[in-house]
């Protein structure tokens, strides 16, 4: 091994995904499942959860399509069951007595978290996306039509329309939102995690002062999915025509599937390009609206989404052994 170089430099490198939650980072490895988050002692705790999946599952995400819908949802369930961890550690450090124990760190068995508990977070991590996506697709819809409806009637002008009240929409909530200060710190953590991605993917050692010099914005972030969903839904709803506002809603509810299939397919091809000069414009949209979905994270926020992935390549390789 050459001086300077770094054990991740020497291993080949795999494509890793994570989210940001309250005061903290997840990272989803081959094996685990793996959040850090700061606690108001400073102390880092880990909430680690072996990933498990039904043979079924693993069919359906080689098929083109419906592989992006099954991600998705997978996505959401395990991810909302690392964000409420992190919610109860947060909530209980602004309920905690200055008189009481601090927090213990690297036990994630003694978070409280049941059997039953995990079940209720998973059913309601999926309904929360699937209802979420309802109401963005069917609000801007019945806006359209009752503003335009009467106007003209070019199905392809009152698309494109409809895609810009979404869009709109979409960027009138996250500044909205960003201006809360733990969303604002949210943010922080999500442009954290995708520093220490791209540090990975580099191949750099995973210190605080390396991870900082890598941009915060990425091809492969949940950001970009949103935008190229609208943009798709755009084309794909061309092709269709309806005679009432509650038929128009009603092909869209049918057509969300195809959206998202076709969106998560949309974002592989244009992350797969994105080394290509001339195709790297196709992901731009993604990394503008990261702009919104991401801030500058400080060194510590640094360390925490370092000592996360860290420890999920750990446990990983440890895993990885034993299967």
């Amino acid at each position: 091994m050459k001086d300077g170089d770094s054990p991740l430099s020497q291993e080949p490198r795999n494509i890793y995904g994570g989210q940001a939650v309250i005061e903290g980072v997840m990272f989803a490895g081959k094996h685990v499942n793996v959040t850090a988050v700061r606690r108001k002692n400073n102390e880092i705790m880990f909430y680690e959860v072996p990933r498990t999946s039904q043979p079924f599952l693993q069919k359906l995400k080689k098929i083109p399509l419906i592989r992006g819908i099954v991600g998705i949802l997978e996505s959401s369930a395990k991810g909302s069951q690392h964000l409420n961890f992190s919610m109860e550690a947060y909530a209980e450090d602004e309920t905690q007595s200055e008189d009481a124990p601090p927090a213990k760190t690297d036990k994630p068995e003694k978070s409280g978290w049941s059997l039953s508990m995990i079940v209720g977070v998973t059913v309601a991590g999926i309904l929360s996306f699937i209802a979420g996506k309802l109401v963005f697709t069917v609000v801007p819809a019945v806006v359209e039509e009752l503003l335009f409806g009467q106007t003209f009637s070019n199905r392809i002008v009152h698309n494109l329309i409809e895609g810009l009240i979404k869009i709109l929409f979409l960027l009138t909530y996250l500044y909205i939102i960003s201006l809360t200060p733990i969303v604002k710190r949210l943010f922080q953590y999500h442009g954290a995690e995708h520093k220490v991605i791209s540090a990975y993917e580099a191949g750099v050692p995973l210190t605080v002062a390396n991870v900082q010099r890598f941009t915060r914005l990425h091809y492969r972030c949940g950001s970009s999915f949103i935008v190229f969903s609208v943009l798709v839904g755009v084309i794909i709803y061309s092709f269709f025509t309806w005679d009432s506002m509650w038929e128009r809603v009603y092909i869209r509810i049918l057509l969300l599937p195809v959206v998202l299939g076709v969106s998560y397919e949309t974002l592989r091809f244009t992350n797969a390009l994105r080394d290509v000069p001339v195709l790297r414009f196709l992901g731009f949209p993604g990394l503008w609206l990261q702009k919104l979905t991401t801030k500058e994270p400080n060194d510590e926020q640094v360390a925490v989404s370092i000592a996360s992935f860290e420890r999920m390549l750990e446990i990983d390789r440890q895993m990885g052994k034993t299967a």
